[in-house]
């Protein structure tokens, strides 16, 4: 923790402080050398441009990311490349959100005035870009060939990676589109979207870490991006400005123990977490009732999500507050796992409490929306109300009452972002709903596959047409129509559908629920430290095996007592049933 000022004069603390690292173990590995991995791809179709004689439109079969590679260069005049996640986007040389201009001279090619080698008749751009299709249009005498990309990625060990497939040939599809949505943004860090931000914003993160304990377990990409997030001490603002957005990046720690029981991650980022929260104590409201929670700051940004009803984001909101307590209870469990001083739970159980007192409204059998100038604002949303479900912050009782009155009520407004269906959709799971979630999937993510979907979007309004689907942010086509946040039916399906969690930090100890919701069968694999739990259901049989510690597979019978070899039976109702399972000796249960 020491640096080194312009003239050359240390400064700091000489306190060490881990330093992580990637690749760059050695000198000759710096990070201005380090790339991901490419390979070559080609157009599956190209055609001519009606009315632009100089124009062709090549089409790459689906959404991707990587360098354009021009071939076939030839004569003199400029070359302007315009991408498009849509083929409207690609064909629209004023509106589409990228594009390059180049100009072709002596077999030369500049781009914006820095002179680069064409290399004979083959010219790979320096920068990558997101695409499905390229327009690529001529001037003067100047002419491509053809054109292909050099498609970038991480690569990913595919056997250890998680699986599903089942009797529904649509849940199928969402899903294989699913995992080649967070395959795209996971990269450096997990992005997210490929075309526009290209960028680490908390609020995403989070989900692509949970999607990707079911896909993936890249814990070393979840690490660079928690540790970029966080950035250097000292704190001058919420991670990425948002208030929201620093409690998920709390979260997201405790998330991450609970998957891979990694406590040298967790040593590491908390000094890092003491002072982002000693931030975060510091703007709560100090006088009065209200004393002790989180309010905005004229600085902060108060995101919650995309909405399309007015909705007041200032003052003292509930949601934050939840967030907040989720905050706070992370931070107790690593104070307790590092052996450190722990304020925090007493603080947690003030903000829960206070919570609960403030904005919770038994005529309304909800969680009111915010507090502003002192007045309570009656409205209702699903925002904060399924938070308390996933969270576990309201009891049995108060969750029925938010089931029937907000999250199945058609009178509160709807959410129409992938980005927070992530979390309603969990929590209508959390409450035994799989069969109401599944048409949900089918539908909410069907329908971008019936709009010719090769990724999953930013945000999606069924009830919009054409090119409606393409407009956000007030342009036409600035909608992110790869957004790792669309990818959310991975987790759903891994953890309520396959019904595999840990119980124990690691999987040490691992509840699997298997829930077939109306499939015939299904079958999956989900990653873990140690290896893959596989799971098989069909309406009679339910069999697996676990690679590392013991669990429990809950499950149903209404009949006789099931059948069951490789485990220890135990009766928890008169239908519910639970098998003991051991790491090495495979399960089957005769239903």
């Amino acid at each position: 923790k020491i640096w080194i000022d312009e003239n050359g004069v240390s400064h700091g603390s000489g306190i060490y402080a881990p330093a992580a690292s990637w690749n760059f173990n050695t000198p000759e590995a710096g990070p201005s050398t380090f790339s991901l991995s490419r390979t070559a791809l080609q157009a599956v179709d190209s055609q001519a441009v009606t009315g632009r004689p100089n124009a062709r439109l090549y089409d790459f079969g689906k959404e991707t990311f990587g360098y354009p590679v021009l071939k076939g260069l030839s004569g003199e005049g400029n070359i302007n490349i315009y991408y498009g996640e849509s083929s409207a986007e690609a064909l629209d040389s004023d509106h589409c959100e990228t594009l390059d201009r180049l100009s072709l001279s002596k077999g030369t090619i500049t781009d914006l005035g820095h002179r680069v080698s064409s290399q004979g008749d083959v010219f790979a751009l320096p920068e990558s870009k997101a695409y499905r299709y390229i327009c690529v249009e001529c001037s003067d005498t100047a002419h491509v060939e053809r054109v292909s990309m050099d498609y970038e990625y991480l690569p990913q060990d595919e056997s250890r990676s998680g699986s599903f497939r089942c009797s529904d040939d649509l849940l199928n599809e969402i899903w294989k589109v699913g995992a080649y949505t967070m395959d795209l943004t996971t990269r450096e860090f997990f992005i997210d979207g490929i075309k526009r931000d290209r960028w680490v914003w908390s609020g995403d993160a989070i989900q692509s870490y949970l999607m990707n304990y079911y896909l993936r377990f890249d814990t070393e990409s979840v690490k660079r991006t928690i540790r970029q997030l966080r950035g250097k001490d000292p704190v001058t603002a919420h991670v990425n400005t948002i208030m929201d957005y620093t409690f998920y990046w709390f979260k997201s720690i405790l998330d991450y123990y609970q998957y891979t029981a990694d406590i040298d991650f967790v040593r590491e980022m908390y000094p890092k977490m003491v002072t982002l929260m000693d931030y975060c104590l510091g703007r709560t409201v100090k006088e009065g009732d209200m004393a002790g929670l989180m309010e905005g700051q004229p600085d902060d940004w108060i995101f919650v999500d995309w909405v399309d009803f007015p909705m007041h984001k200032r003052g003292i909101m509930c949601f934050e507050q939840l967030l907040f307590a989720k905050s706070l209870e992370t931070m107790s469990v690593c104070a307790h796992l590092l052996g450190e001083e722990n304020p925090y739970d007493e603080i947690g159980k003030n903000v829960r409490e206070k919570t609960d007192r403030i904005f919770w409204n038994d005529e309304v059998h909800a969680y009111l929306h915010n507090v502003e100038e002192g007045q309570i604002n009656p409205m209702v949303t699903k925002f904060p109300n399924m938070f308390a479900i996933n969270f576990g912050y309201a009891d049995k009782e108060r969750e029925q009452e938010i089931l029937e009155h907000v999250m199945l009520n058609d009178q509160v407004e709807a959410i129409t972002t992938p980005y927070m269906r992530f979390y309603e959709l969990e929590a209508l799971c959390k409450l035994g709903l799989q069969k109401q979630v599944k048409r949900e999937m089918k539908s909410y993510w069907g329908g971008m596959l019936k709009e010719q979907a090769t990724t999953f979007w930013e945000k999606y309004i069924p009830s919009e047409k054409g090119l409606e689907h393409l407009q956000m942010y007030g342009r036409p086509y600035g909608k992110s129509l790869c957004h790792a946040w669309g990818a959310s039916p991975i987790y759903l399906i891994g953890k309520y559908y396959l019904g595999v969690q840990p119980l124990k930090p690691g999987y040490e100890e691992v509840e699997i629920r298997p829930e077939l919701a109306d499939m015939e069968w299904m079958e999956g694999s989900v990653p873990t430290p140690n290896g893959l739990i596989h799971i098989k259901m069909d309406r009679d049989h339910i069999s697996g095996d676990i690679p590392f510690g013991k669990g429990y597979v809950y499950f149903n019978k209404k009949y006789e007592k099931p059948a069951v070899c490789g485990g220890e039976l135990e009766q928890l109702s008169k239908a519910e049933y639970r098998l003991f399972v051991k790491a090495g000796k495979p399960f089957e249960i005769c239903l």
